[in-house]
């Protein structure tokens, strides 16, 4: 597999424009663990929120606000939040805007044992590269003709419901009948419908996601070549340069 050139990409990396990549594949196919290794292979993990180069953000901070009658379906397994319905679209295409447009954005952060949106708040700091994962980042055109590069995380269905299970009964406080049931109700005929179809907007589909050490190497590898680009751009103009924890204006070495 090779990575080859994207959207928007030498734009990027000329610019002070980030390199928005989207993150896009089933429930519990693996996405946020997939973002996690980019962000350790990158060297991103123990620096500061506010000086990180790559940051991450997820969708699922862009659930609308529930209505009272939603809220109790939501906690009998009775509504669907892999609907498009489920999310703000708006508000996610505005955040993406404003992240391109280089400034500080903050987001909610989801509760998903009271389906709400919790009291804490996420400050995502202007970045050079932000990865933005979701089961339907690609769904929405307006939203998905934003990145610059798209991934497909593509897990096989027994695999995510494995994961499912445990995951919600233990992180979300769900039991396993309304698990089961939300799945087979709502989950898996909306990624049939809505999520699967999105794959082929795709630019890099990731077989088996974080198990895949090989697309990921590539993709980071990608990433790093965009900073290279970016830092050899902006090397003329040294007030460009993001102060590192260490003190100096010298650009972030990755390893």
């Amino acid at each position: 597999m090779s990575i080859g050139k994207f959207n928007g990409r030498h734009l990027a990396a000329e610019s002070k424009t980030p390199f928005l990549i989207g993150v896009a594949g089933g429930t519990a196919s693996g996405k946020s663990t997939v973002c996690a290794r980019i962000m350790e292979k990158l060297g991103q993990v123990d620096v500061d929120t506010t000086e990180r180069k790559v940051v991450t953000i997820s969708q699922d901070s862009f659930y609308r606000e529930l209505t009272p009658t939603e809220k109790v379906r939501a906690l009998k397994g009775q509504y669907n939040f892999d609907h498009p319905d489920a999310f703000n679209e708006g508000l996610i295409y505005q955040t993406l805007q404003d992240i391109l447009a280089g400034k500080k954005v903050v987001i909610p952060a989801y509760d998903y044992r009271s389906n709400s949106k919790s009291d804490q708040l996420l400050t995502i700091y202007p970045a050079d590269v932000v990865l933005f994962e979701g089961i339907l980042v690609f769904y929405f055109p307006e939203i998905r003709n934003l990145f610059h590069m798209k991934l497909f995380v593509d897990t096989d269905s027994d695999t995510r419901l494995a994961r499912r299970v445990p995951r919600d009964i233990n992180e979300r406080g769900r039991d396993l009948e309304q698990v089961l049931n939300q799945y087979m109700n709502f989950v898996k005929p909306a990624f049939e419908e809505f999520c699967l179809p999105t794959k082929k907007h795709a630019d890099v589909i990731i077989p088996r996601g974080a198990d895949n050490t090989v697309a990921i190497d590539l993709i980071v590898q990608h990433i790093r070549d965009f900073l290279s680009n970016r830092a050899q751009a902006t090397s003329a103009s040294p007030s460009h340069h993001r102060k590192l924890p260490g003190g100096g204006d010298t650009p972030l070495r990755l390893h």
